[in-house]
């Protein structure tokens, strides 16, 4: 796979000022002087004015140059980068003139997995980059940039060299099998793992504030029919998405948008107002509220605050009550006495607006005590790495089990080169083709 050179547009297809081809490889310099007149030394990291030619001579496009020579590049190889005018059709037929002189057409990922083959980076590092670009908060940029930083990378290393003396002891018993475990010996091998295991736990903590970050919390706004929930989301969107009107039952389906609040991404989600009904199409709509709600991270219920407080208010699940925030929408036509001694209800205006700012600190302060971002802490691992933390963690509690049952060696043994496989996993330091194409793929050309 290496052996090959590839190339693709690194920038968004679209017309913009400027757009990057890149191309990797062994041959890339000599791909290069195919499609262009390079000076006779070209120096690497410097910006030389080319003209790019077609296969008759004539001129395609002219722009900047750049070689980056192996190792000293984003992939470890040899890469050149064109930067040339960014029309749609002539950044095509740029790229086309590369690959006609020899180069592959990259497939997703491709620059940044030949990155992590040649150990520029480890794979949590590589995985960080797609975070980096889908980051839709500042909270989700923080988080992403620690990562490719290479903490989770770091932490996951420093796990296997406290498993590693451990195995080695372990290993020794099994050499000498007519001698037993010392009861000293074992229970500095059992501190030893239960720090490792106190570790793993820590951030497979940190796993739900990883799923925050990256895809947002979902947040659903629920109430009864025109209580003015679809004006709540174009408040908070700040233009108009959903349709609002005084007939009740406007909203028969979920509309979800996602913004920003004080850093946190949010997953909105309007909702078809709840009660009884005989209309088909609104009950389905009802239906996929109540399943909104059960997987809400956070609750938005919005009252008629002008109105008494006699209606139904939603039953949630009790881990949902501490994060439900109660919106006494309508604020402009007066409160109702009835909500006098509604603790932590925000008075709201769609029409004026009033509440939104108190809304927004409702929404941080809630997300961060009693939902999923409560946990303060730089790492915030994926579903992978959830994954492999919590196989690591499983084997060692299994062989701080076997060890405290005075069991063989060799199952012990066993249980720990698991929980050493678990965390090569992570980084990416064991046998893992089975999962490299399955991340890689979720990149996009050119990257």
């Amino acid at each position: 796979m290496l052996n090959d050179t590839i190339a693709a547009i690194s920038t968004a297809l679209g017309e913009a000022a400027i757009s990057v081809v890149r191309i990797s490889g062994p041959q890339a310099l000599q791909t290069a002087s195919r499609v262009a007149r390079l000076p006779a030394n070209i120096r690497p990291r410097q910006a030389h004015l080319v003209q790019i030619l077609d296969a008759e001579g004539g001129a395609l496009d002219h722009g900047l140059m750049i070689y980056f020579k192996g190792p000293a590049s984003y992939t470890g190889e040899d890469v050149i980068e064109f930067h040339g005018h960014g029309g749609v059709l002539v950044t095509q037929r740029v790229l086309e003139r590369w690959l006609s002189c020899g180069a592959r057409a990259a497939e997703p990922g491709e620059f940044t997995q030949r990155a992590f083959l040649n150990g520029k980076m480890d794979l949590t590092q590589a995985e960080a980059v797609m975070d980096l670009i889908h980051a839709q908060s500042t909270l989700a940029l923080r988080a992403a940039n620690e990562q490719l930083g290479g903490v989770i990378g770091r932490e996951a290393a420093a796990m296997q060299q406290e498993i590693i003396p451990v195995l080695a002891h372990i290993e020794a018993y099994i050499d000498f099998p007519e001698e037993d475990i010392s009861p000293e010996t074992g229970e500095n091998l059992k501190r030893r793992m239960d720090g490792v295991l106190g570790r793993a736990q820590k951030l497979i903590a940190t796993s739900e504030q990883g799923r925050i970050l990256r895809h947002g919390a979902r947040t659903v706004i629920s109430g009864s029919p025109n209580v003015g929930k679809s004006s709540l989301l174009n408040v908070l969107l700040g233009f108009e998405r959903a349709i609002v009107s005084p007939t009740a039952g406007t909203t028969r389906d979920t509309i979800e948008e996602v913004i920003q609040v004080h850093g946190i991404p949010l997953r909105l989600v309007d909702t078809a107002g709840l009660r009884d009904s005989d209309d088909d199409v609104e009950r389905v709509g009802i239906q996929r509220t109540e399943r909104e709600l059960e997987r809400a991270d956070l609750v938005i219920e919005v009252v008629d605050g002008s109105l008494g407080a006699s209606a139904a208010r939603l039953q949630l699940p009790p881990a949902l009550v501490s994060r439900r925030i109660l919106i006494l929408n309508k604020s402009d036509l007066g409160i109702h006495a009835d909500w006098a001694g509604e603790q932590g209800a925000i008075p709201f205006s769609c029409l004026t607006g009033e509440g939104t700012e108190a809304l927004r600190d409702a929404i941080r302060a809630v997300i961060a005590t009693a939902g999923p971002l409560a946990t303060d802490h730089p790492i915030a691992i994926n579903a992978r790495h959830k994954a492999a933390f919590e196989r690591c963690a499983e084997r060692l509690v299994a062989a701080r089990a076997a060890l405290a049952r005075n069991e063989a060696p060799e199952f012990i043994a066993l249980e720990i080169r698991e929980a050493l496989q678990a965390l090569g996993d992570v980084i990416g330091q064991v046998d893992v083709e089975r999962i490299l194409d399955v991340i890689f793929s979720t990149f996009c050309i050119g990257k």
